[in-house]
């Protein structure tokens, strides 16, 4: 077909007009404004991701504060790695080593050893990430301590001791680990019987569990005569119910009294029996690791927090076992 010059001149500029309205069709995606106009932010990749390591997961009191993690975890969306280290603090420092190499965003540090775990919160901190100790304070640079009122629990034992015992008598302490929580019920109860006519006559470390705390008090009764101790603190729950199982073997139910800290499940089973087993200074550790991980959050995201947090305590003894809501 033959076309005029006006013709072709018409096709081309159709022709134009076509590929220039494509042009314009084209997303570059460089307008990140939604169709009302508005501007919307990228959503941020991944969840937060928390490292926790406790003394020993054998010890229902570290059980309870894992727990508490877990769920105080769950309800902001972020990750928990949860390990135990056994009371080794070689384990434990090989633990936060582990967190660092996985980039956690926060570390929650139950310390086996207050002093000797410096060297691995000072790594943490160097490698930007931030430190909440939890239960028992540690060395290193952390950003904040929460703790239950440590010293409150051994007082409140002590108190209780000296009234038991109208202010004079003989007894026995079962000491514990290295850490500040048991450092701080040692003083708080010495403070409180120091006043009275009670003598310790027997100390011994328990290492805060239930069999070396049996074996430790078998070698204080063989030491000292039936009748002559009127009482054993323990420094927790299941040192006390190694003694209680020492006492019972060796057949000095009668003799003396058992007061521990911790308000463990099996503690208060103890209580109810109405025998040896008196009282406990009971904390509350799924509540202590709760507010740990709202600290920790807030250091994340850059608030002022406070260096020591201290959760109250309660004495719970035979005659009010009943009305404690326990763990």
């Amino acid at each position: 077909m033959k076309t005029t010059g006006k013709s072709f001149i018409a096709i081309v500029f159709t022709m134009f007009m076509l590929i220039l309205a494509g042009c314009n069709a084209i997303d570059t995606g460089s307008n990140t404004e939604a169709a009302g106009g508005e501007g919307k932010e990228p959503a941020k990749k991944g969840e937060l991701k928390i490292g926790l390591t406790v003394g020993t997961l054998a010890n229902p009191f570290f059980v309870s504060m894992s727990k508490g993690a877990e769920e105080a975890a769950k309800e902001m969306g972020a990750e928990l790695i949860s390990v135990s280290a056994d009371y080794d603090l070689a384990k434990q420092t090989s633990q936060i080593e582990d967190f660092i190499t996985k980039k956690v965003d926060l570390i929650l540090l139950n310390a086996v050893d207050s002093k000797g775990i410096a060297g691995a919160v000072a790594q943490a901190k160097s490698a930007g990430i931030p430190v909440v100790a939890v239960d028992v304070a540690a060395e290193g640079g952390v950003d904040s301590v929460v703790t239950s009122d440590n010293y409150q629990a051994g007082k409140l034992a002590g108190e209780y001791v000296v009234e038991q015992l109208g202010g004079k008598g003989n007894i026995a302490v079962i000491d514990g680990p290295p850490v500040s929580a048991v450092t701080d019920r040692i003083q708080g109860f010495e403070d409180a019987i120091k006043e009275s006519e009670i003598k310790v006559i027997a100390k011994q470390n328990g290492e805060g569990n239930r069999e070396k705390a049996l074996s430790v008090t078998e070698n204080i009764l063989q030491a000292h005569s039936k009748g002559s101790i009127q009482a054993i603190f323990a420094i927790n729950d299941p040192e006390g119910l190694g003694v209680k199982i020492a006492q019972e073997q060796a057949n000095r139910g009668d003799e003396f009294f058992i007061v521990g800290v911790d308000g463990a499940p099996e503690a208060v089973d103890a209580l109810k029996e109405k025998k040896s087993f008196a009282a406990t200074s009971a904390q509350h550790p799924d509540d202590m690791m709760k507010k740990a991980i709202e600290i920790g959050k807030d250091i994340i995201d850059g608030k002022e927090v406070e260096k020591l947090v201290k959760v109250p305590v309660e004495l719970v003894t035979q005659e009010n076992v009943d009305s404690y809501k326990g763990w």
